[in-house]
């Protein structure tokens, strides 16, 4: 468990470094023109407006649109994405990663605010752990987003998720109170504040829930029916975050404890049971700061990270699993510095250095406590003349690790990597096309986790190729936008786990190459009159990923595994006037996920889900809510991963008070 004196400790100094921050930039912080209340919701409840299109493919949902979805958390919103695969292991407790474009979810960079969300131990995510009632806007970048001064780190990614938390335009309190399926109850409230030039918000939240769902796993050996044990989930959260100007900073503390189902098997006996325990404490405390000075913009970004984790099957009912009780902890402190020079309105000049310190400390057997440096600089050119854009970048990453074991640390890793993206616009229409290559250095998991581990690993290298449109069409009542893209992905020295000293020896290894090839495509039409709102978001993805590895190999050229050749969705949201419903339909087709038989697929699944909310004010200035949601309407219990099944159909009755 997290020590109450040392979460004080780091609480305490995360709010006296805010506030001193805070103090020091009150002076001139306020760049940006002032904007009335009333000028700022009606910017966040529409549609952003870009003076250039970006030149990377992008997707967003943001303000009310995001809010109307039939979503939970950030991975929810993320699977209405084209390109997105989402693998969850089942109920409210399991993990949550994306994927996008085949590329693996180490590939994925998550930025809060512009500051990445990192874990140096597995290099994944968990999405699950954050809410969405803080956020604005999510968005989805292939390739660079291209903002003319942002950090090195932003540059080192195959593909980013910004998460941008919302600045509130005036004082509110709000309170939500959830009734779901399977024994769940949620309590959330919510203060904003807005005086003064400075806003902000702190949110609190905290769920429990059974999670026994029931399941029915049929095959052609099997017909197993029962429900899900040890998949039960208590967790708290508060956050908080305050704005000036170009100054924001975010709060954030996250404590869980959960089951771990496993995987089901055929209950041939009453012996076995998951017994799997995990304890989960994530703090972070970060600020920005940006100005301009003339033609030059300056920015700095400061973190620090400490994460909890336990896990423990060391229990006198666990009879067939091996007993464990592991604990790990991560601190990481992170800087970076970015300047960008403007010598003409049409041409930006930028350069940016990151460094982050990670350590990882474990009680394993053999285990020695791992320390990281990670420096990162780049130096990049964006050209925007006539509707022609151009942007370029260098990219340069160094990691050193230290330990004191006498195998020692894995050797230095050093490399450049470059970037270019092309572009024309003429009116509506955007022509672009872009080259990356990037990639992921091994965990500290990889590297030197007991037994496993492997010193002499090489990176993980992605190039991506894109070619794409996008066509847009505005008028009072009509907002309408079409993109296409197009894209081949290689990586070389995929990092895999292989059964190389018997069966019960596992050992990481670069193994693989892989070739994808594939089409995304998103169309999205909004119309309003009067008082009635309609939108319709569609997207679609068709690939192809291979394993290229062994041309003389019993796989080559078969599909990767967890890899859909097609999936799409379509949501419909009617609102009028505070009454609004929304429909959505995500298919996802067939997948393997195994290549020992052919028959090793995934069955492919529609998942229909239905929100019904309503909005009734009964002072000026008090709202009361109720909002009904259907998941997976057709109760078809589809898996992300095999054995391990989804709820199927079930409910959320949502009540909230906002004053």
């Amino acid at each position: 468990m997290i020590r109450t004196s040392l979460f004080k400790k780091i609480t305490l100094c995360g709010i006296l470094l805010c506030i001193y921050i805070s103090h020091v930039c009150a002076q001139d912080a306020d760049t940006r023109s002032t904007v009335t209340p009333k000028e700022l919701a009606d910017t966040l409840s529409s549609v952003n407006v870009y003076g250039r299109r970006p030149l990377a493919t992008r997707q967003a949902l943001h303000g009310k649109e995001l809010q109307a979805l039939s979503t939970t958390s950030i991975a929810d919103a993320l699977k209405y994405f084209a390109g997105v695969q989402i693998k969850d292991y089942g109920g409210l407790g399991g993990l949550k990663t994306v994927n996008v474009r085949s590329l693996g979810a180490q590939h994925v960079g998550i930025y809060i605010d512009g500051i990445r969300v990192t874990n140096a131990q597995n290099g994944t995510v968990d999405l699950g752990k954050f809410s969405l009632s803080t956020m604005e806007t999510v968005e989805l970048y292939n390739a660079n987003k291209l903002d003319d001064c942002q950090s090195a780190s932003e540059y080192a990614s195959g593909a980013t998720v910004y998460l941008r938390t919302r600045r509130p335009a005036n004082d509110s309190l709000s309170a939500q109170l959830r009734m779901a399926s399977f024994g769940t109850y949620m309590a959330k409230a919510n203060m904003q504040f807005a005086r003064k030039g400075w806003c902000g918000f702190v949110d609190i939240e905290g769920l429990t829930s059974k999670g026994d769902y029931p399941f029915r796993y049929k095959s052609e050996f099997e017909d197993t029916v029962g429900h899900r044990d040890n998949s039960d989930i208590k967790y708290g959260r508060i956050e908080g975050s305050l704005f000036k100007g170009g100054f924001s900073s975010h709060i954030y503390y996250y404590y869980s404890e959960r089951g771990c189902p496993g995987g089901i098997v055929r209950r041939l006996s009453d012996k076995y049971t998951n017994v799997g325990r995990e304890w989960d404490g994530d703090f972070f405390t970060q600020m920005s700061y940006n100005w301009q000075a003339g033609n030059h913009r300056f920015k700095v970004n400061a973190k620090y990270t400490n994460e909890y984790l336990r896990y423990c099957t060391d229990y006198p009912e666990n009879q067939n699993t091996a007993k464990v009780n592991n604990h790990y902890r991560q601190e990481d402190i992170y800087g970076a510095a970015c300047y960008s020079w403007r010598p003409w309105h049409w041409m930006a000049l930028s350069a940016s250095y990151d460094i982050r310190y990670s350590k990882l400390n474990a009680d394993l057997k053999h285990f020695d406590t791992v320390h990281r440096t990670d420096q990162k600089q780049v130096a990049a050119l964006q050209i925007n003349w006539r509707g022609m854009q151009l942007a370029a970048s260098l990219l340069h990453q160094h990691y050193k690790d230290y330990t004191q074991t006498h195998t020692g640390a894995a050797d230095p890793l050093d490399r450049f990597t470059p970037a270019i993206s092309l572009g024309y616009t003429v009116k509506s229409l955007t022509l672009r096309a872009w080259h990356k290559k990037i990639f992921r250095a091994p965990t500290l998991n990889d590297l030197y986790y007991t037994q496993a581990g492997n010193r002499n690993l090489k990176p993980e290298y992605t190039k991506q190729w894109n070619i794409g449109a996008e066509w847009h069409y505005s008028s009072p009542r009509w907002n309408a936008s079409i993109q296409a893209d197009g894209y081949i992905n290689k990586i070389e020295n995929r990092i895999v786990c292989l059964p190389l000293k018997g069966t019960y020896t596992w050992s990481m290894m670069n193994y693989g190459y892989t070739y994808c090839r594939g089409l995304n495509a998103t169309g999205n039409v909004r119309h309003s009159i009067r008082d009635w709102n309609f939108s319709l978001l569609t997207s679609l993805t068709w690939q192809r990923d291979l394993d290229r590895t062994d041309p003389d190999g019993d796989i080559y050229n078969k599909p990767i595994c967890y890899s859909p050749t097609l999936s799409y969705g379509i949501t419909g949201i009617v609102a009028w006037r505070r009454l609004s419903l929304t429909v959505s339909d995500l298919h996802v087709s067939e997948r393997m996920w195994s290549y020992a038989d052919p028959e090793d697929v995934l069955k492919p699944y529609n998942n229909i889900d239905i929100k019904l909310s309503y909005l009734h004010t009964v002072a000026k200035k008090t709202d009361i809510g109720i909002c009904l949601e259907v998941n997976d309407l057709l109760d078809e219990q589809y898996e992300h991963i095999p054995r391990y099944p989804m709820p199927g159909r079930n409910y959320k009755l949502t009540l909230s008070l906002s004053l």
